[in-house]
């Protein structure tokens, strides 16, 4: 008889840490916490200039897939050195079949060391080339695998749908983040229903403790990557608009990005430089006292013109569970945490008016503040505590294993 022993889980991303991934970092944080042992596995090296600091108490070791200038010899190398010990990965080869060179080299690698480890289960995030490498080195060491689909990787206009279906339809279990997403990939991507799972990103609620939005100044803060996806320049519009109104506020935009300049550019032209900060991005405590000092968050995403959307954004989240309101779109995800009027208020994306309504409504109404941030966190309580919600994705990962993962021969 065998004994159980606890699971080893490999994540898989594409870049580690990522300053706008909390969520993933969230995640391996509760799993450590559960006594479960994590490694993490990034085909690239982080490019971030600034990071959270929760990422300081992750335990688990990082290694590379590094792949730069990878030659031909290298790759056969990587797959020879695999084979070697995993001799079913030439039967299992045509797994590779419309890879590119460095996602098969990180896939070998990713195998020997998942036999080598003994890890038990493979878990990648995001649809894409991390979720393709963990398909293939699944295959090649015979240890299954779960995705966790996100928005980009399976809205954006450059997903092929034929790889995606390829990807996710290998995978033991495909887990998204919202109800909306299990719909698309259901009806759309064509998953079986039986393989999909929604678990929502959890957060840490006592990192996140709610406080009353009582007797706060009229500041609107908004907090992520400055991309076409988080609508910010409706945000500007709508401060404009507010301005106009002679209504008394001052707006935060924290973060940085490819739209930096043009919303800088905007701010400026509509002469609100008085009114709105740009501080850039702000480590993770200074970002919790900005949210929770501020009357407002603001989340106006869009569907941007390359398809590209939020999912269910972990900052709208972390607002709602430290006590102040919100204000968001009715798109994707967002409408099953921001319910209108109950939870917080949304707006139709791209309508600046009602987006200036709407912040207006909330600035000028502490009884309206109060209400839905009672409901929201009572929301996010119920629905995003991210000790359950691991539970739920470890239980999908298959808890205990009773076996060893047995080299293939």
């Amino acid at each position: 008889m065998r004994a159980e022993r606890p699971a080893r889980i490999a994540y898989v991303v594409k870049r580690y840490p990522r300053f706008s991934e909390t969520f993933i970092v969230n995640e391996i944080l509760a799993h450590e916490a559960a006594g479960t042992e994590v490694s993490i596995f990034s085909l690239y090296a982080p490019n971030d200039t600034h990071f959270q600091d929760a990422i300081s108490r992750v335990r688990a070791p990082v290694t590379y897939l590094t792949a730069d200038g990878l030659r031909g010899v290298d790759l056969w190398g990587a797959i020879e050195g695999a084979a070697a010990e995993l001799p079913a990965i030439w039967r299992t080869m045509d797994r590779a079949r419309g890879s590119d060179a460095r996602t098969v080299h990180q896939g070998a690698t990713l195998a020997r060391e998942l036999v080598r480890r003994g890890i038990t289960h493979v878990h990648a995030h995001f649809a894409t080339i991390a979720a393709e490498v963990a398909m293939l080195a699944s295959a090649w060491a015979r240890v299954p695998f779960t995705v966790t689909a996100h928005a980009k990787d399976i809205y954006h206009e450059t997903v092929s749908l034929p790889r995606l279906q390829e990807v996710l339809g290998a995978a033991q279990q495909v887990v998204t983040v919202s109800d909306f997403n299990v719909e698309y990939l259901a009806q759309t991507v064509g998953i079986d229903r039986g393989r999909l799972t929604r678990i929502y990103n959890g957060l840490d609620l006592e990192r996140f403790a709610y406080r009353a939005p009582v007797q706060r100044a009229p500041r609107i803060v908004t907090v992520g990557r400055m991309v076409a996806k988080k609508g910010l320049d409706d945000l500007v519009r709508a401060c404009a608009l507010l301005r106009a109104r002679g209504v008394p506020f001052e707006c935060a935009i924290i973060g940085g990005g490819a739209e930096e300049p043009a919303i800088r550019h905007l701010v400026t032209t509509l002469g609100l430089d008085a009114c709105m900060l740009l501080p850039g991005p702000l480590p993770q405590p200074r970002v919790i006292d900005e949210v929770r000092n501020a009357a407002v968050f603001a989340a106006p995403s869009v569907v941007a013109g390359d398809g590209d959307r939020d999912g269910l954004p972990t900052v709208l989240l972390e607002s709602m569970a430290l006590g102040t309101p919100v204000v968001s779109t009715d798109i994707v995800g967002i409408p099953e945490v921001v319910r209108h009027d109950d939870t917080g208020l949304l707006v139709p994306e791209r309508d600046p008016a009602a987006l200036a309504d709407a912040l207006q409504a909330l600035l000028q109404s502490p009884a309206l503040q109060l209400r839905l941030a009672r409901h929201a966190r009572a929301l996010i309580e119920r629905e995003f505590d991210v000790r359950r919600n691991t539970r739920q994705l470890r239980a999908l990962f298959g808890g205990r294993v009773a076996h060893p993962v047995a080299r293939a021969s």
